[in-house]
């Protein structure tokens, strides 16, 4: 997300990257709605690492070339995770960073770009001053704009249309992509916003999911069996709070989606 300057008089003119994506939809709907914003949207090509960090590093070149006043750039806690160095039991915070080798080792190139696109971008703003800040969300979910279902979605459908009959009770952590919008326009507009942050709600087990959803929503095809497992992962999002960011309920969010995937027909 970059900001073109203007004059106090003017709207901003936001330029928002993949504006036809689940989290970019609802982020163009809440600048719109603000009525203190133009936006502008741009689309890419879907191929994961060449589009993150190339196609990062080459936005950032446009934005300081057009001096735009602030870049916000969505990454995602899989930069920040996939860290075998990180204290266990620690919640995460902004200051660990995925390890590069262990995501090659492993073959997990979703984390490496990520990774790599949020280094490339602190470079490039260290070295030309192009202000950036970076926001890493955890598994969005929550209403559609479009009728494409996305990775995260399929990841919570898949605990209502009887995929699985035995799934494992672990701690799941979820953010509405209305409270991600909220975040990047409140990492934009806040002047006090810098570095990067985590955005998550607080973390769930799968079992009150399923018991949520069947309290509202009783006749989908739901797990029958719960294999308990401890750990999982926390995120400590003081930082992200600190600037005024709040998340909504996680029923809300859960009713709000399947009400949501009904009246698209998802769930047909």
């Amino acid at each position: 997300m970059e900001a073109a300057a203007g004059t106090a008089e003017e709207k901003s003119t936001v330029c928002v990257t993949g504006a036809g994506g689940f989290v970019a939809s609802w982020l163009v709907k809440l600048l719109l709605s603000t009525g203190r914003h133009a936006v502008r949207g741009t689309v890419r090509d879907p191929d994961v690492i060449a589009p993150s960090v190339t196609g990062t590093l080459n936005v950032l070149k446009a934005c300081k070339e057009a001096e735009v006043k602030r870049v916000v750039v969505v990454s995602s806690v899989s930069a920040v995770f996939n860290n075998p160095n990180w204290p266990k039991g620690k919640a995460f915070t902004e200051d660990s960073w995925s390890d590069e080798e262990y995501c090659r080792k492993n073959e997990e190139w979703y984390f490496l770009s990520k990774t790599l696109a949020e280094h490339e971008a602190f470079a490039y703003a260290a070295k030309t001053g192009l202000d950036i800040v970076i926001i890493c969300p955890s598994l969005v979910i929550g209403p559609l704009m479009q009728h494409t279902v996305n990775t995260s979605v399929k990841v919570f459908l898949s605990y209502i249309k009887g995929d699985q009959e035995t799934v494992q009770n672990g701690f799941k952590n979820l953010v509405d992509v209305r409270d991600v919008a909220d975040a990047l326009l409140l990492a934009y507009e806040n002047p006090l916003a810098s570095g990067r942050y985590l955005c998550n709600s607080s973390p769930i087990r799968v079992s009150d999911i399923v018991n949520i959803l069947k309290s509202s929503f009783p006749t989908y095809n739901y797990p029958k069996n719960f294999v308990e497992v401890e750990g999982g992962y926390t995120y400590d999002t003081e930082k992200l709070r600190k600037l005024g960011w709040t998340y909504r309920p996680m029923e809300e969010t859960l009713r709000d989606s399947i009400e949501c995937y009904r009246r698209l027909g998802i769930l047909n």
